[in-house]
């Protein structure tokens, strides 16, 4: 079995609106449920063994695909969400993280050692990230807390405007080159967390904020549950020109299992064939190379195919890539190497 690192999941907020329900997140996490990707028996089932976890808020006025007779769509971007309210929100779901590794359900993790141990012993090993960055203000003073509580890499847009940039919206056929860039303070948060060694995730930004992080950062640049453009043209994959700067500066692109962005034609079916991701990690290899490619499976963020189902399931990529012709050396790279070479670099740790 080759233990997966993954670049982006939700589980925590699965296990914030349970919460919210009356339902007790350790509880699932550790006894494990039908709900959803993600807890420790399937992880463990699946040798998925850590990855970064989101603190993730949700827009209430998102709407749904309607695709067209040609299965084309593009749901407008949802408003922009109030600082206060989402620092609340952000709060409480930093809070179940840290409440999971006191219970001893997973260990959070700060350093590639922290996961490298944890992984050892078996323990679910977990990283703060945090996705859309509105419980943060414009003076980053929130950026120092969290970073305290363990966080280590963020997003600074989900697909929404925020203080810092602009988000890529959900559509398809549709290119990243969507608006405007980075913002003044989304410069400064560059800056900060170049300065405290925190992952600068570029997966929902648009192409504008893409080339002003790239111009800004000094770290490799990451995407972490973004596929390939060329293959599946939807607002959120990367242009080959985007893949090939993530390539030079030995950044990394975290393969995406969402459907709606594997298959060619876009659709959200879950009967979508293991070939479609084995294709999008053969082009992300081919335009970038074997060292800046891993996972980011968005386990309980979106439609996954139903050939894996969830956690679990996690190694039948694994199985079909080593049938594609991967080595051993090759697909502990992408499961997991290639995601703890970019974070040391980054974190210096």
């Amino acid at each position: 079995m080759q233990l997966i690192f993954d670049g982006h999941n939700d589980v925590l907020y699965r296990l914030h609106s349970h919460a919210k329900a009356g339902r007790d997140p350790v509880a699932e996490f550790v006894e494990g449920t039908t709900e959803g990707h993600i807890d420790g028996p399937r992880a463990q089932t699946g040798g998925l063994a850590g990855g970064f976890c989101a603190i993730y808020l949700s827009s209430p006025d998102l709407g749904h695909r309607e695709p067209d007779e040609r299965g084309h769509y593009e749901i407008p971007l949802p408003a922009p969400l109030s600082h206060l309210p989402s620092l609340a929100s952000a709060m409480e779901i930093a809070a179940i993280a840290q409440r999971l590794d006191r219970a001893g359900a997973w260990a959070l993790c700060r350093s590639v050692a922290d996961i490298r141990k944890a992984m050892e012993a078996g323990r679910f090993a977990a990283v703060l990230h945090m996705e859309g960055c509105e419980a943060i203000n414009s003076d980053l003073d929130e950026l120092e807390t969290f970073y305290a509580a363990g966080l280590r890499s963020l997003g600074p847009v989900w697909s929404r405007e925020t203080i810092f940039g602009h988000g890529v919206p959900f559509a398809y056929p549709r290119d990243p080159d969507t608006g405007a860039g980075l913002t003044e303070a989304g410069f400064r948060l560059v800056k900060a967390c170049n300065e405290l060694g925190i992952v600068i995730d570029l997966a929902h930004l648009n192409e504008k904020g893409f080339w002003d992080v790239a111009r800004t950062s000094r770290h490799p640049l990451v995407a972490s549950h973004s596929n390939a453009h060329a293959l599946t043209p939807v607002a959120r994959n990367l242009t080959e020109r985007q893949m090939d700067a993530i390539r030079d500066s030995r950044g990394i692109a975290g393969l995406n299992f969402a459907v709606t962005m594997l298959r060619a034609d876009g659709r959200e079916d879950a009967e979508t064939p293991m070939e479609d991701l084995v294709r999008h990690i053969d082009f992300m290899v081919e335009r970038m190379g074997i060292d800046c490619v891993g996972i980011g499976s968005d386990y309980d963020g979106a439609t996954i195919p139903a050939a894996i189902g969830d956690a679990s399931g996690s190694q039948a990529l694994v199985e079909a890539l080593r049938k594609a012709g991967y080595g051993e050396a090759e697909l502990a790279k992408l499961c997991r190497e290639n995601w703890l070479r970019v974070a040391g670099e980054t974190w210096g740790a």
